[in-house]
């Protein structure tokens, strides 16, 4: 059981844990397939968005937007049709209204009155700006893909947070939804960590992670219920 009392700062993933992103990546691609005739289940446009996002992630450093206009291209090779130029702006687009959870602004007032808040997001600096607006929690530091150079499970990315936040490891713990984006580094660096599972699914936009996590909780009002105990 981990001791929330020794903790002084908590880091964020935020699509995925903080922000519904699957439900805004199937209100943006379905339509998208439904225009050139796809009928494809949540499950499959969520496994192949993973797939694809990965790809686009694991070469050299570009920036998230192009990111998620390349997964537009990719369903478009996957399915045989090619996307106008609308549709491939369409994603990046759409992300900041991608809306949070319902538990999560909630959650983060509680957490934000005991603990340091910071967020480790693979995205661009504008792109969580838009996004930090329906958060309305102001967080104490923000890493982006774009200030590391980098994606997660990049080490880098924890490090840059690491480095600003000035604290010793062992008062900092990391939560996020992706076993493969965080908690895995996570681990690696010797951070305490939990893991959020969203929904029965919990993460199939992202590619499958072997890591143990620390702690195992549904969502981000359960976590603060967890630091209400500890302190």
């Amino acid at each position: 059981m981990l001791d929330f009392s020794s903790f002084r700062a908590l880091t964020f993933d935020c699509y995925g844990t903080l922000i519904n992103w699957e439900a805004g990546i199937l209100g943006c691609l379905r339509p998208l397939l439904d225009a050139h005739g796809q009928n494809c289940s949540d499950d499959q446009i969520l496994e192949l968005y993973a797939q694809i996002e990965s790809e686009q992630e694991s070469g050299e450093y570009i920036p998230y937007r192009c990111v998620l206009e390349n997964v537009v291209r990719g369903f478009g090779r996957h399915f045989g049709f090619t996307p106008t130029a609308a549709q491939v702006s369409s994603l990046p687009e759409s992300l900041p209204g991608w809306q949070p959870f319902p538990d999560t602004v909630a959650g983060l007032r509680a957490l934000k009155s005991r603990y340091q808040l910071a967020i480790i997001s693979n995205t661009d600096d504008d792109l969580f700006a838009a996004t930090a607006k329906l958060l309305e929690v102001p967080f104490d530091y923000v890493v982006t893909a774009q200030q590391a150079g980098s994606y997660k499970p990049s080490h880098r990315n924890f490090e840059l947070a690491l480095e600003r936040i000035g604290r010793p490891k062992r008062e900092v713990l990391h939560v996020a939804q992706s076993l493969y984006h965080d908690i895995g580094p996570a681990r690696e660096l010797g951070l305490a960590n939990v893991w959020i599972r969203r929904g029965k699914h919990a993460a199939r936009a992202t590619r499958p992670g072997t890591a143990q996590a620390d702690l195992g909780l549904p969502d981000i009002a359960s976590l603060a219920k967890f630091a209400r105990g500890g302190r």
